[in-house]
């Protein structure tokens, strides 16, 4: 097969993709963490009165879990049609799934009001945010990954990914300024007016989106393949020639998705409900440690460039398993400075893994199953890791008697799956993707 090889575009067209990326994640992203927080002090109140608290919190966990376990499907949804049609139509699509399913939200009523179709609903468009955002990753980091050349990659896909912190940053301080409100005032509205905003930033997200190109690469490859007839679909492809990949992309998120959870969702309900400390305290604490990640997820994604992307990651990893029982331990001191020491140390080793995330887990497949190959490694493993660990971490503190060491157990189980995963990974950060490579042309780990 002759390759067509992508024109390089301008480094202003780049710079301006990577923007547009990086506001759409982080606009995307301060919809689904919305939903964390309040599920963490808000909706086992409203949405579950009639169970006990620990039942009440481990149901609105549930429901914060459910958009987890959509995210899988869409990421193979959007991945299908963004390898087929393109990567930008789908960060659209994507975007106004989430902006309206959060809106929504925002004007749900409460069990009191509709009794038992108040969860069913809550839970239909918590579904809803887990299907566009279990797409908009993948389009967003091949836009931004797809542009340029390899030298900076990783640097450019991991600005993508501090529109993740940017989003939490964004959605913690909208959510703490109306929890300052008087508690009757927060329960009757002030909770609800950080989702009205959704679809203001929706607005935003749009104009910025549709100002973008398309992927050169993508193009080129298109321009390339064959027809459609003889193209077998993406997910199958993926399946079939790079499932080692995407077991090894799996295995990679379990610890950074895991630990990222429990550093800025399950800590809100343990130090909150179990300490009895101040929730302005611990967000305030995630505050901190968001506008510390947005510095050093581009620092890290940079020093994968350099050093290659597995030891950036393995460092990240190891240095979390370490870790996992010193967290616990600061926040127990019950200071305020220990607790925000606890979230942006452990955030910090998150950067690590999550900076040089993006290009790793795009470079583990060719151009016309990336899409669909790097939202399915990632989204997967979404459910089993980040979306079942406050659960999981409510209920083994709920076994416990309301100590925490099984789930600093639980967080060391989830780093040395994640160390095995990346060890066992090729490295990339060498690799070229300008030409339009089908899968048989690219090599499994």
């Amino acid at each position: 097969m002759n390759a067509t090889v992508a024109p390089t575009p301008p480094p202003s067209s780049v710079n301006r993709v990577v923007l547009a990326s990086f506001i759409g994640t982080m606009i995307e992203w301060y919809d689904f963490f919305l939903y964390g927080t309040a599920a963490a002090l808000v909706f086992n109140r409203l949405f579950f009165p009639t169970i006990d608290p620990l039942a009440g919190t481990m149901a609105a966990f549930a429901t914060y879990a459910v958009g987890f376990f959509a995210r899988p499907l869409g990421g193979i949804i959007f991945g299908h049609f963004g390898d087929a049609l393109g990567r930008k139509s789908m960060l659209v699509t994507t975007l106004m799934l989430m902006g309206v399913a959060t809106f929504l939200i925002g004007v749900l009523p409460t069990y009191e009001q509709a009794g038992v179709w108040a969860p069913v609903l809550l839970v239909v468009l918590r579904f809803i945010q887990g299907l566009g955002v279990g797409g908009e990753w993948g389009g967003a980091v091949l836009m931004a990954v797809e542009h340029g050349t390899a030298k900076r990659r990783g640097l450019r896909a991991s600005w993508v990914q501090a529109g993740v912190p940017a989003g939490l940053l964004l959605a913690t301080l909208v959510f703490n300024a109306f929890s300052s409100l008087p508690e009757k005032d927060f329960l009757a509205w002030g909770w609800r007016v950080p989702f009205l905003l959704g679809l203001l930033l929706l607005g935003i997200g749009l104009f910025i989106r549709l100002a973008v190109v398309e992927s050169p690469v993508f193009l080129a490859m298109k321009a390339a393949r064959p027809a459609a007839k003889e193209t077998p679909p993406p997910i199958f492809e993926v399946l079939t020639k790079y499932r080692r990949n995407v077991l090894l992309a799996m295995g990679a998120r379990f610890a950074e998705n895991a630990f990222f959870y429990i550093f800025t969702v399950f800590v809100l309900t343990y130090a909150t409900k179990q300490l009895d400390l101040p929730k302005a305290t611990i967000l305030n604490g995630v505050l901190l440690g968001s506008a510390v990640q947005l510095v050093c997820i581009p620092c890290f994604g940079a020093l994968s460039d350099r050093l290659g992307r597995r030891p950036v990651y393995l460092g990240g990893a190891v240095f979390l398993a370490l870790f996992a029982f010193p967290f616990f331990w600061l926040v127990d001191q019950k200071s305020t400075v220990a607790v925000w020491a606890a979230i942006v140390v452990g955030l910090v080793g998150h950067s690590a893994m999550y900076g040089p995330q993006a290009a790793f887990f795009s470079e583990l497949f060719g151009t016309n199953v990336r899409y669909s190959g790097a939202s399915l490694g990632y989204q997967l493993a979404s459910p089993l890791a980040g979306g079942l660990a406050p659960l999981i971490a409510t209920a083994l503190l709920g076994w416990s008697g309301g100590r925490p060491w099984p789930i600093a157990l639980y967080l060391v189980g989830m780093a040395l799956i994640t160390i095995v995963s990346v060890w066992l990974a090729k490295e990339t950060h060498r690799d070229e993707l300008s030409e339009a490579k089908t899968a048989a042309e690219v090599p499994e780990a």
